[in-house]
């Protein structure tokens, strides 16, 4: 009995290597536009007024829709750009949440991982605006499974307890695809990043047959029905319930969207001498977050409490837009800020937990899969909102306006939910 112990607990930890190793490739990739969006639309033309027209006129009506939108500079195709990867990652979001929860968890770890790694190794191929965007949809889509595939296997497999913890190890180390990736950037072609992102993809496979299922799923009886996402607005009860903890994501999102993905002209909005690069900024944000998450999973098994935890990351978030934008001396001030910024971001893992402990096993691998996602896809509204703004009342006032709008209602969100720690996840919806 002894023996079998071990090896059962051998397994999980196993499983929780793959996740973590799954994530760091994952937002490796994830972070891959942003690191190379300015060298890559340089590369490519987009720096050409003409060729920004050209673009956008080869959309039809979609394009002169963007131009209504004001998409009609650089910094808007690599807007649109990173919407359209986001827009796949809300669709991937529904797509592989639902087979989650019918087929397995360890299928859409599987099967996420190989989209995304195919659609990288394209990528590094692409001419133009067009099929750089088409790439970016499809390999939003792949993105979408990782982390909620993830997330939902390690709650399951692991002890209610501890769950909170493996989780943010997992997450920490995954996070740590951002830096590296911002890392090597300094030293390779744009291309040749794309090729590795896909390649790291493709050697993860290999070990994802070794990993454990999650028994819970496993054992649910036969009649209960397995990831029907229509549940989850059938009852009123339980679609506010997902509404709530949605909202608890939506600031991390506008923070890396707009503070971070853009950050050399955020310098420029505060009057920053000397260059910010956006692959130095995204990499110590990236490790700030990995930091937080660590920190994340500490402090809510000492408080006893997701709520209290992501109250504090709040406040902190909160405090620190205030002195990105009002107390900033120079450059070295300006990327400390993107760390902290990242750090504050930490509560992502709690928010995932939240959704995980939230809801039944028969809906858990949609919930947390749709959740992250459609944060993610709300990068759109995000993003034209901010750029919309930006035109009429500038680029620090619109920054400050949005964050106390997406915090505010995160805060009153988190007062009405309910308390999850430690709580037993082995039951359905009906």
């Amino acid at each position: 009995m002894e023996a079998i112990d071990k090896k059962k607990r051998n397994l999980i930890n196993f499983t929780i290597f793959v996740a973590a190793f799954g994530y760091f490739v994952d937002i490796f990739d994830l972070s891959l536009f942003g690191i190379v969006r300015v060298q890559s639309l340089e590369e490519l033309g987009y720096k050409n007024q003409e060729r920004i027209n050209e673009f956008l006129n080869s959309l039809g009506f979609l394009g002169e829709f963007f131009k209504g939108l004001k998409f009609n500079d650089f910094m808007s195709i690599g807007a649109l750009l990173l919407n359209l990867q986001m827009l796949g990652m809300l669709v991937g979001g529904i797509f592989w949440g639902i087979l989650g929860d019918k087929v397995g968890r360890k299928f859409i770890l599987f099967a996420s991982i190989l989209m995304f790694s195919i659609g990288n190794l394209l990528n590094a191929f692409v001419n133009d605006a067009f099929w750089y965007g088409v790439l970016r949809f499809v390999v939003g889509v792949g993105l979408a499974g990782e982390l909620g595939a993830a997330v939902t296997l390690i709650s399951e497999v692991v002890d209610k307890e501890k769950r909170g913890f493996a989780n943010a190890l997992m997450a920490s180390f995954g996070l740590l695809g951002a830096v590296v990736a911002s890392i090597i950037s300094h030293f390779l072609h744009w291309r040749d990043m794309y090729i590795i992102g896909g390649l790291l993809g493709l050697f993860l496979l290999f070990f994802i047959s070794k990993t454990v299922e999650s028994e819970i799923f496993s054992k649910q009886e036969k009649d209960v029905s397995r990831g029907n996402f229509l549940i989850l607005f059938s009852n009123l009860e339980r679609f506010v319930r997902y509404l709530k903890v949605f909202l608890l994501g939506l600031p991390i999102w506008f923070v890396f969207s707009i503070l971070i993905t853009f950050s050399p002209e955020v310098g420029q909005a505060v009057g920053i001498e000397g260059g910010i690069v956006a692959a130095n900024s995204i990499m110590l944000a990236y490790f700030g977050v990995s930091l937080g998450d660590m920190f994340a999973g500490i402090l809510t098994q000492k408080l006893r409490s997701r709520k209290k935890a992501i109250l504090f990351f709040y406040v902190l978030s909160i405090i620190t837009v205030l002195l990105y934008f009002f107390v900033n001396f120079n450059v070295y001030t300006f990327y400390f800020y993107n760390f902290v910024l990242g750090f504050a971001s930490g509560y992502w893992i709690l928010f995932l937990l939240v959704g995980a402990e939230s809801f039944g096993t028969n809906i858990r691998s949609t919930v947390v899969n749709t959740l992250p996602n459609f944060v993610r896809g709300s990068v759109f509204i995000i993003t034209s909102t901010f750029i919309y703004l930006k035109g009429i009342v500038g680029f620090v006032f619109s920054s400050i306006l949005l964050t106390f709008v997406f915090f505010g209602l995160s805060i009153v969100s988190l007062m009405f939910i309910k308390e999850t720690f430690a709580r037993d996840l082995n039951f359905v919806e009906k």
